[in-house]
Parts: structure tokens; C-alpha cells; sequence
């Protein structure tokens, strides 16, 4: 039987998991393709360290990139970061060799450049691992949706983030502490900025663009917010008026251009979204032929991310017999792919949630819907609590859909009143 050799960059906590797959569904994996896969090499920095997972005396362990490449069908890239990761991948290109990366960094940052070295070497770059863990998203882009018109995208990308918005909404904790426990259940790591401050779900995003709309949205103009701002007053305000707090990344056509951002959004809690909880994932599509669809389940962990990268392999084994057709990659064929038009951040609409935190005193509520109104923002629902005379009373409104810059210059403007004690804070509703 034929034998795909795998060259394994890093073996951490998917590569472990994607051993343990290759070895627990061996039968069936031979069942489909015809073939064995066989991890036959690993980079590591350490090659006397102990692993999670014996891969055996016959697989040689190297710290040499150069030698990963050589011998080996696939290269599968699973180290992370930047330099290092993106020059063994053009190594291996340069070499003809196919390649599977879970790096959603490294595929933000510089993309457009490993899909052009990949089609001028007639090899496959494959990345389902990189987005969402074992959500199957981007074959469902590029394939299973191909003909569709992706309307809009959002969607939960961070398992970390989840799982501390869901223990706050659920336990009542405060951030610091949601944060604590996922860090000690390992959902978070000892330094969680690019997960708590959105730049995780933003990686994902910028990729998941281009496979829906075939398309560059750099990753720089993409307007990030993360969650260290949410408050547990935000949260129980939040349910008071029908909706969850989640991080979202969102895209959406507006008049030719496309609209997206990460943010900490308001979802009514009817949407299948606002009950997705703890640390796992869950992206919505909405095309112009199949309407609707949500894709639920893992972002992360060894099993999960290693079943995606396994599908990944499976793919190309397919391909490497008698020389190899040019794989579908990107799932458009313009090449070099275009940039996207931007809609400026400033210009997108939508409803916003609006705590105020003022002085109690008589004239506050008319001031504040008077900026409102000379503005342009329009008030759905207010509701005020706090005892008289209390210092900082929270003053929430719910507005209906209203243009970025018109809110923000409503809040420069309130804020700047000396009435105000903290500034605003403002979330988007879905």
C-alpha cells in the first residue's frame, strides 16, 4: 500500500492530536484513500524532550528545518509564529511539496504572498485547521457554498473569550476572575492578550474573508475591540433588555464594500449564537441562494484541531498520484487576489447599547436625548436605576440603527458634560 510520508513542524498540543488520530483511525483513514499516512519526520526545538504522544523509533526527530522538507510528501506546519513558520513553508513550496498550516497569524499577516508561492509551484496550501478548530468553515466556503453570494458572516472565534463572557454571564463573576479560572482550566494562556483583546478572532477573520468573498481585507484596517471593557453591570443590563453578550467577527457586503470589525456585541438571546457557551465556537453565513446556516462545535484542543488538519492531508493525499493537479486553494481563481473595498469603520450602521454613568441630578435624562437627537440617534428603550443622590448612577439606552460617527460624536459630546463621571461605554447590537 502506498505510504503519504508527513514532515511534522511542532509537536505540541495539535500535533500530539493529530498523531493519536492517525494512529486510532488508521483503518478507516487507509479505508478512504487507499494509502497510509505516516508521520515520518518532526521539527522540534528539544528532540530529547518528552512527549505526550510515542510516535515510535522509526520517525526521526530533527531541528533543522532544510531536513523536515526532504523525503516527505506533506509538510505539515504546526509551530506558530511568523518568520520561521513562513520561510519553512517557502522552503518547502520551493521543493514542491504540498503543505497543511493551522497558523492563523502567519496566514493574516502574509497570505496573499504564501497563496502566490504555492500556485506558481503547482502545490497545495491548506489551512481548515487555522479557523475555528474542528468547524469544518472553510471547505464549507469553498466548496460546499462556492456558488452562493455570502451575504453576511459573524460568528464566535475565540474559545477563550467565550468561555469568559459564558462564566460571567452565568456566575456573575467579574472579568478578572472569569479570566483566572480559565487560565487555571488551561483554556487561557499565561499571557491571554491576543485571545481577551480580540486579535485572535481578527487573524481568523481576515482569512475567512478572502474565502468568502475572494478578496483582501487587510488585516490593519480591520477595526478590533476586545472584552476587558465588559462589565458584569453591562452583562445583567444586557439580559434585562433580551440579549447576551458575545465577541463577535463579523463581514458584510454594504453598496459594493465590505463591512467587518471584532467587537463585544449584544445578541438577542432567541439566536442560536447568544446559547453557544463555554469555550467553544460557532460561525453564521447567511448566502443569497441557501439562506441561513450555523456551524457549532470546538475552536480549539488537540482532537478537534488535529481532526481539521487531518481532512487537510486526506485532501492532498489525494492529489499526490502521477504528478499532481493544482489544488483549489483559495477557491477562486483571480489571481493576484484583489484588495477589498473598505467601508471606512466611521460610515457602518447599527444599533447601539449605551451606558452612561452621570450625577443624579434634575436636566440629565433631557440633556442627553437632546445630543441624541441633534445627532441623529434615536432612542428604542432607556432605563435608569440607582438611588437619589448617589454618586455615578448608570443611565442605559438602546438605540435604533445609527451611523458610527454619529454615535461617537454623541458620546465626545456627553462625555465632555460635567455631569459625566465615567465615559460611556458603547457595544454594538446585533
Amino acid at each position: 500500500m502506498d505510504v503519504i510520508k508527513l514532515g511534522l513542524g511542532g509537536f505540541g498540543t495539535v500535533g500530539s492530536g493529530l498523531a493519536k488520530i492517525l494512529d486510532a483511525n488508521a483503518g478507516r483513514i487507509e479505508k478512504r484513500l487507499g494509502k497510509r499516512i505516516k508521520i515520518t519526520k518532526v521539527l522540534v526545538r528539544d528532540p530529547s524532550k518528552k512527549r505526550a504522544f510515542d510516535l515510535g523509533p522509526d520517525v526521526a526527530f530533527t531541528t533543522d528545518p532544510k531536513e523536515l522538507i526532504e523525503g516527505v510528501d506533506i509538510v505539515v506546519e504546526l509551530m506558530g509564529g511568523l518568520d520561521t513558520a513562513r520561510q519553512l513553508i517557502l522552503d518547502a513550496f520551493a521543493h514542491g511539496k504540498h503543505v497543511v498550516t493551522a497558523n492563523k497569524h502567519l496566514l493574516a499577516e502574509h497570505g496573499l504572498e504564501l497563496f502566490e508561492a504555492a500556485a506558481e509551484n503547482n502545490v497545495g496550501l491548506m489551512f481548515e485547521a487555522s479557523c475555528a478548530g474542528g468547524i469544518p468553515i472553510v471547505q464549507t466556503l469553498k466548496e460546499s457554498l462556492a456558488g452562493d453570494e455570502i451575504v453576511k458572516m459573524l460568528g464566535i472565534m475565540n474559545g477563550t473569550a467565550n468561555y469568559i463572557l459564558s462564566e460571567m454571564t452565568t456566575k456573575g463573576m467579574d472579568f478578572a476572575s472569569a479570566l483566572a479560572d480559565a487560565q487555571d482550566l488551561g483554556y487561557a494562556e499565561a499571557d491571554p492578550t491576543f485571545d481577551i483583546e480580540g486579535l485572535d478572532t481578527a487573524h481568523k477573520l481576515c482569512v475567512l474573508i478572502r474565502m468568502a468573498y475572494g478578496m483582501d481585507y487587510p488585516l490593519a484596517d480591520i477595526p478590533i475591540q476586545g472584552i476587558t471593557g465588559v462589565t458584569p453591570m453591562d452583562i445583567e443590563y444586557a439580559r434585562e433588555f433580551g440579549y447576551r453578550v458575545k465577541l463577535l467577527a463579523h463581514v458584510q457586503e454594504v453598496d459594493g464594500a465590505l463591512e467587518a470589525g471584532v467587537h463585544p456585541a449584544l445578541v438577542p438571546y432567541t439566536y442560536l449564537l447568544a446559547r453557544v457557551g463555554g469555550n467553544y465556537n460557532a460561525v453564521r453565513l447567511e448566502g443569497n441562494a441557501v439562506g441561513s446556516i450555523m456551524l457549532h462545535g470546538q475552536g480549539a484542543g488537540d482532537l478537534p484541531t488535529g481532526s481539521a488538519v487531518l481532512a487537510d492531508i486526506m485532501n492532498l493525499a489525494r492529489k499526490v498520484e502521477d504528478g499532481c493537479v493544482r489544488p483549489d486553494n483559495t477557491g477562486f481563481g483571480n489571481r493576484p487576489m484583489a484588495k477589498a473595498r473598505v467601508l471606512p469603520p466611521e460610515e457602518a450602521e447599527s444599533k447601539y447599547y449605551f451606558r452612561f454613568t452621570v450625577s443624579d441630578r434634575t436636566g440629565v435624562m433631557a440633556t442627553i436625548t437632546k445630543s441624541m437627537a441633534d445627532h441623529g440617534v434615536s432612542i428604542a428603550q432607556a432605563v435608569q436605576k440607582g438611588e437619589a443622590g448617589a454618586e455615578g448612577v448608570p443611565l442605559v439606552i438602546i438605540s435604533h440603527e445609527t451611523p458610527a460617527k454619529a454615535a461617537e460624536a454623541m458620546i465626545a459630546e456627553v462625555d465632555a458634560m460635567d455631569f459625566s463621571v465615567e465615559p460611556c461605554v458603547k457595544f454594538r447590537i446585533l
